[in-house]
C-alpha cells in the first residue's frame, strides 16, 4: 500500500548540510499582480499562474514519501551556490576512483545541477565498475510573438517582425520536475500557454513516480501519479501550442523511486543505498527497458528521449563491480560507459527516430580516448549542466571542444530557473538564475552555431527523492519568465524587463530580492481579492506569510499587531512563562492582542491551504505546511497557552 508520509532522511553525516534559516527582508513594498487573459483560449495569466509558492523554512527535515517503499536559510549570493547533496568520501578499496571535477555543481547537488561549487565539497565517490552494461509544426517567430502579445494583452508588431538574435537559444525546454510536488493536471494545462508566451519552445518532463506505470511496474507510481488520460490531454495541449516534448526517465543514478521498493531492492549497486542501479544485472536493464517502453507508449513523434545517467554515486562499490574491476583492462569509466551504451542502444534500435540525451557529469572526467572508443558519442547527445551564477565560460568551451573531438555531434546546455540555490530554498532569487543563463549565452556565442542543439532550464523540486521541497513551481514563474526572455532575446535589457512585467502583470520586476505581492495577506491586511478563484490567491497568501511565519513569535507579534516586542522579551520571557509570573498591567494589554493575533493567523493559514488544494495534492500541502508554517504558528500558540496558564495562576 503506498502512502504519503513525512520523514527525515539522513543517509550519512556528510550527505546533507544543515540549511541556514532564510530571513526575508521587509514585509511591505510588495508587487501587485494584474490578472491577464489570452483572448484565443480564455486562459488566465499573471497572478493566476503565479498562484503557489513556498516560504523559507526553519528546519530541514521531512518530505512527502510518494510511493511508500519499504525504506523509506539565508539566500546564497550568486557567487556562493549551495550544493544539492554533500556526497560522503568513498571508502578506500580496490579499483580506480573517479572524482568529479570541482567545477561540477552537480557532484554536490542533485541531478542536473549547477556547476557544482565549492572546493570544500568532498570528492564524489568512486565511479566504479561495470558490466556491460515532432511532434508539432513549430510556430515561426511571428506566431510566437503574436502568442505573447495575446497573453499579455499587448500589441507588439515590432516584436513579430524582429528576427531572433543570432545568439539566442533556438530550443528552450522548460524542465518540469514531478518528483517533489507535481501540480494537478488542470493547473499544468493552464500554465502551458503562459510558458509558450514567455518564450519556451518545449518541455523536459521528468516524471519519476508521477507517471502511470502498469504491471509489473505499478509500485513505481505514487498515489498522486497522473492518469493516462490526464497526460494524454496534457501532451495534446502541448502539441497544439507547438511545444516540443522530451520525456526524462532516470536509468542509472537517482533511482530511489524504484530501488526503495522491496521488489526492486536486489537491483541496487550497493545493497544499503537505493540511489544507483547495478549495471551487472540483466534484470536491472530489463527494468529500465520496461520503464522506457511504458513512457514511449504515451509519447508519439518524439525526436529526443532523456535517459538521465547523472550522479551515479557509489558506482563500482557493489560486490559484483569490485570483482569485475579486478579483471585486467576494466575501469570505472568503462563500467559507466558500458551501461550508458546499453540503454542508449536500446532506445536507438527500438525507436530509430529518437535520439537519447544524457546528463554529462559522469562523462566530464573520462579521457577522450576512452570516450571515443566506447561508441557512446555516436549514440547520445550530452546535456552539459551548470547552475552557477559565475559559470566558467572558458571551461565550458574547452569541455565542448573535447566532446566534439570524441565524436559527439551535438550538445545541449542546462541552466536553472529554480531549485538550485539551496536544498530547502522556498523563495526564488531571480538575479542568480538570470546571471547563470546569461553566462550560458556567452558560451553559446563562443562555439560553432551548429554544435548547440538547445538549452533546458531546469526547475528542481527536490535535490533527490528523499530531500525536502525546494521552491514550489508557481513562485518561480517570474524567474522562469526572465530567463526565457533573456535567452530568446540574446541578453537582458530594459526592454526584456518591460516584456516580463507586461506579460506577468507586474508593476516593477525585482531581480535581487524575493518577489512578493502588494497587499500580501497577513493578519493586518486580511484576505484579499474577493471573488477571485481560490487558487489565484495562493501566491498572495504566501507572499504575506513568508516574511513573518519564518521568524519567531516575537517578531510576528511586533510586525503584525500592536503588541510591542519588549512585552514578550521583558515581561513574558521563558523564565516568566515557566514560573507563570506576569505583571497584571502587561497581562491586561498583552493577552487580548495575542489571542486575536493567533485567531487571525489561523484564518490566513486556512485560506492559504484551501487555495493550495486547487493546485497541489494533499501530501504536498501537508509537507509544505509542516516545514514552513506549523513551527512558528505552534510557537505563537504556545505563547497564548502560557498566558492562559499564568492568568489562571494569578487568579
Amino acid at each position: 500500500m503506498q502512502r504519503c508520509q513525512l520523514l527525515t532522511h539522513s543517509p550519512s553525516p556528510n550527505t546533507f548540510k544543515p540549511a541556514v534559516p532564510i530571513v526575508v527582508p521587509g514585509a511591505r513594498h510588495l508587487h501587485e499582480l494584474v490578472e491577464q487573459r489570452l483572448p484565443a483560449s480564455g486562459q488566465h495569466f499573471g497572478d493566476s499562474i503565479l498562484s503557489a509558492a513556498g516560504a523559507p523554512r526553519q528546519e530541514t527535515a521531512g518530505q512527502c514519501d510518494h510511493s511508500g517503499g519499504d525504506e523509506a536559510h539565508s539566500p546564497q549570493p550568486p557567487t556562493a551556490l549551495p550544493l544539492r547533496v554533500r556526497v560522503p568520501q568513498c571508502a578506500a578499496g580496490s579499483g580506480t576512483t573517479i572524482t568529479q571535477p570541482s567545477h561540477s555543481h552537480r557532484t554536490a547537488i542533485r541531478r542536473p545541477s549547477f556547476t557544482r561549487c565549492p572546493s570544500s565539497l568532498p570528492p564524489v565517490p568512486a565511479l566504479l565498475p561495470p558490466p556491460p552494461p515532432h511532434r508539432r509544426g513549430r510556430h515561426d517567430g511571428a506566431m510566437r510573438s503574436t502568442c505573447r502579445a495575446q497573453a499579455a494583452g499587448l500589441e507588439r508588431r515590432e516584436e513579430r517582425e524582429r528576427p531572433e538574435p543570432s545568439s539566442a537559444m533556438r530550443q528552450r525546454l522548460v524542465h518540469l520536475d514531478m518528483k517533489g510536488a507535481p501540480p494537478r493536471a488542470a493547473y499544468l494545462a493552464e500554465v502551458l500557454p503562459l510558458l509558450r508566451a514567455m518564450g519556451a519552445t518545449g518541455l523536459l518532463l521528468e516524471y519519476e513516480d508521477a507517471f502511470p506505470y502498469a504491471a509489473p511496474l505499478e509500485a513505481l507510481s505514487a498515489p498522486h501519479a497522473y492518469s493516462w488520460t490526464e497526460l494524454t490531454e496534457l501532451l495534446g495541449r502541448a502539441a497544439e501550442l507547438g511545444l516540443e516534448v522530451v520525456p526524462l526517465v532516470q536509468s542509472f543514478g537517482h533511482m530511489e523511486f524504484a530501488l526503495k521498493h522491496e521488489q526492486f531492492a536486489h537491483l541496487r549497486e550497493v545493497k544499503m543505498f537505493p540511489n544507483a542501479l547495478n549495471p551487472h544485472k540483466e534484470e536491472a536493464r530489463a527494468l529500465v527497458r520496461a520503464m522506457i517502453d511504458r513512457v514511449m507508449e504515451l509519447h508519439r513523434d518524439l525526436r529526443w528521449f532523456h535517459i538521465g545517467c547523472d550522479e551515479v554515486y557509489y558506482l563500482g562499490e557493489g560486490e559484483e563491480s569490485k570483482q569485475w574491476l579486478q579483471q585486467e583492462g576494466n575501469t570505472p569509466e568503462k563500467l559507466c560507459l558500458s551501461h550508458i551504451k546499453a540503454v542508449a542502444s536500446y532506445v536507438a534500435s527500438s525507436y530509430p527516430t529518437v535520439t537519447p540525451i544524457v546528463w554529462d557529469d559522469m562523462l566530464r572526467g573520462i579521457s577522450e580516448e576512452t570516450l571515443a572508443e566506447s561508441g557512446v558519442p555516436q549514440l547520445v547527445q550530452p546535456m552539459i549542466w551548470d547552475y552557477a551564477a559565475d559559470l566558467d565560460v572558458e571551461g565550458k568551451v574547452l569541455l565542448i571542444e573535447k566532446y566534439r573531438r570524441c565524436g559527439f555531434s551535438k550538445v545541449w546546455f542546462a541552466s536553472a530557473f529554480k531549485g538550485a540555490t539551496g536544498v530547502n530554498q522556498s523563495l526564488t532569487l531571480i538575479g542568480h538564475h538570470l546571471k547563470n543563463n546569461l553566462q550560458w549565452l556567452k558560451v553559446a556565442s563562443s562555439i560553432p552555431a551548429d554544435v548547440l542543439q538547445g538549452i533546458a532550464l531546469t526547475g528542481w523540486q527536490r535535490y533527490d527523492h528523499f530531500s525536502v521541497l525546494c521552491e514550489l513551481f508557481p513562485v518561480a514563474i517570474p524567474s522562469l519568465a526572465v530567463c526565457l526572455q533573456a535567452l530568446e532575446n540574446g541578453g537582458y535589457s530594459e526592454r526584456v524587463k518591460e516584456n516580463v512585467e507586461k506579460l506577468l502583470g507586474m508593476s516593477n520586476l525585482e531581480l535581487d530580492t524575493f518577489m512578493r505581492s502588494v497587499g500580501a495577506a497577513s493578519p493586518r491586511n486580511g484576505p484579499q481579492m474577493k471573488g477571485t478563484p481560490s487558487h489565484l490567491n495562493i501566491r498572495h497568501y504566501i507572499s504575506g506569510i513568508a516574511p513573518c511565519i519564518l521568524t519567531s513569535q516575537q517578531n510576528l507579534i511586533s510586525e503584525f499587531s500592536s503588541i510591542p516586542e519588549l512585552y514578550v522579551t521583558g515581561w513574558f520571557s521563558p523564565y516568566h512563562r515557566k514560573r507563570k509570573i506576569i505583571h497584571p498591567i502587561i497581562m491586561h494589554h498583552f493577552q487580548p492582542d495575542a489571542v486575536s493575533l493567533l485567531s487571525k493567523w489561523n484564518t490566513v493559514v486556512q485560506d492559504l491551504q484551501a487555495a493550495m488544494e486547487q493546485v497541489f495534492h494533499k501530501c504536498t500541502i501537508e509537507e509544505w505546511m509542516e516545514e514552513n508554517v506549523h513551527p512558528s504558528l505552534e510557537k505563537l500558540q504556545q505563547v497564548v497557552d502560557d498566558l492562559d496558564k499564568a492568568i489562571k495562576a494569578q487568579n
